[in-house]
């Protein structure tokens, strides 16, 4: 039997296989990413800056640098091939995005969230458009129109990362609190307009001689989310409120949403965006029944979570080269650029927070965790950098930029917002304290402490108490409390 060419036993290079080239990044990365969230764990960072600072270490900014490790591991000419399928993974990210936002769930502090969101947008856009005219004279591509250039600077600047939020508010605890949930909601409103504004701004790019088809391709996908919500979400409703299944995660069920997450994705590709607005415009669309979209969340996020999404951040690391902000000025920008960002959002949102009946600490973590911007940032970025908006030097700046501001929020929000000033944890469905059934009460070592039979009484009658004054936190941490996030 003949040997396969490109193997050990043919005696020739293993990595000429594209599928084992592909094999080994595929392995090196995960393997790095992995190494580097165990480290930056013991000071509480969350595994997406691991992700792309070891995207970035295989790029040119370390280890590309060496000509026998750039053309060995990641050859030029297999990066289409990861970049393919890192946008795949990309789309079932961006799918989980959309179904972490339920529109129905935002009604209910859509006048506090959206005053703080609005806020947050508006004064870092109108700030990122001020010095886009600056990096854009300095660095920007002059063919690119400066229309498009300070539009998309203006999101970049405004967006928040609400996958990374959740989970920075998930490790403070805070998914409990008023300014946890006022935050998440807050960010939902954000990123749903920033991706609104992401959509008008490719079409821009992608048609710069004609404006009015641009705005035509901006309403046909607005278009195309509206018939999706009113069409496909009543099936998909129906389709699990039906099913015989448990959480109605039947095989037909997920069959449907892995079918409309890529007939989304395919029109929005085709139409002349970007294929992973397809992806998130199907996640708003999944009905959230029967904790439906949970299940497809445990589902999806395994897989891609932990092997494709890493290899999208290695792809941004390998478009990421510090190596080319060589001199003061690039530097002096990318330090302009991550204050406008910061300040932009903490003002904006803190005064928005203040206005609406925050304190005063309570109003500054809102303002510094909207300032996250985590991989929702890089995403928006690849998107300007392939659609040639930004080049690799206005791409790392802000990379460095997504990376620090990300890196800051949960230990400036732990010093701000201590856990000892937390209120009485809040049900996120109806706004009230829910006091556990348990009537037994523990000290400060978990020690169960003897309660008279009145209070004992008082305490089992599985009543909710209205949330209209403030409950020490020496008072909360003698009852254990249920909370639905």
């Amino acid at each position: 039997m003949a040997v396969a060419a490109g193997t050990f036993i043919a005696g020739e290079n293993p990595l000429s296989d594209q599928l084992t080239l592909f094999l080994l990044q595929v392995v090196i990365i995960v393997t790095l990413s992995r190494f580097l969230a165990f480290l930056l764990g013991f000071i509480r960072q969350p595994r997406v800056i691991a992700e792309v600072v070891g995207g970035i270490l295989l790029g040119p900014s370390a280890l590309s640098r060496w000509p026998a490790f750039k053309d060995t591991i990641f050859p030029k000419e297999s990066l289409p091939k990861l970049n393919l399928i890192a946008n795949f993974a990309l789309i079932f990210f961006l799918y989980i995005v959309g179904l972490e936002i339920d529109p129905t769930s935002l009604r209910r502090k859509l006048k506090q969230s959206a005053s703080i969101s609005l806020t947050g947008i508006i004064l870092p856009f109108v700030v990122g458009i001020a010095i886009s005219k600056i990096i854009y004279d300095a660095y920007g591509d002059q063919s690119v129109p400066f229309y498009s250039f300070f539009v998309f600077i203006g999101v970049a600047i405004s967006i928040t990362a609400f996958p990374v939020l959740a989970r920075i508010l998930t490790e403070l605890k805070l998914m409990t609190q008023i300014v946890g949930q006022t935050t998440l909601a807050a960010a939902a409103v954000d990123d749903a307009i920033a991706w609104t504004l992401l959509i008008l701004v490719v079409a821009l790019i992608n048609n710069p001689s004609n404006a009015v088809q641009a705005i035509y391709v901006f309403l046909v996908t607005i278009g195309w989310g509206l018939l999706m919500w009113f069409l496909a979400r009543p099936i998909l409703t129906k389709m699990v409120q039906r099913s015989r299944h448990e959480n109605g995660a039947s095989q037909t069920n997920l069959l449907a949403i892995f079918l409309l997450i890529c007939i989304s994705a395919w029109f929005t590709q085709a139409v002349g965006v970007h294929a992973i607005f397809g992806g998130f415009l199907a996640g708003l669309v999944t009905p959230h029944d029967r904790g439906f979209s949970h299940k497809l969340t445990e589902k999806i996020q395994e897989f891609v979570g932990v092997l494709l999404l890493p290899l999208y951040f290695a792809y941004s690391g390998l478009n990421t080269n510090i190596s080319t902000l060589t001199d003061g000025k690039a530097w002096g920008l990318t330090v302009l650029v991550i204050a406008v960002a910061i300040a932009g959002k903490v003002v904006g949102c803190t005064a928005a927070a203040k206005m609406t009946g925050f304190n005063w600490r309570e109003s500054f973590a809102v303002g510094f965790l909207m300032s996250c911007k985590g991989l929702v940032e890089l995403v928006v970025l690849n998107l300007g950098l392939q659609a040639g908006v930004i080049n690799t030097k206005v791409f790392t700046m802000f990379v460095i930029m997504a990376l620090f501001t990300t890196f800051i929020t949960t230990p400036i929000v732990r010093w701000i917002y201590p856990e000892s000033m937390y209120k009485a944890p809040i049900n996120s469905i109806t706004d009230d304290v829910v006091v556990d059934t348990d009537p037994t009460q523990k000290n400060a070592n978990g020690e169960v402490l003897p309660v008279a039979n009145g209070d004992a009484a008082s305490v089992h009658s599985n009543e909710k108490v209205s949330v209209t004054e403030e409950v020490p936190v020496a008072e909360k941490k003698q009852s254990s409390v249920d909370t639905i996030v």
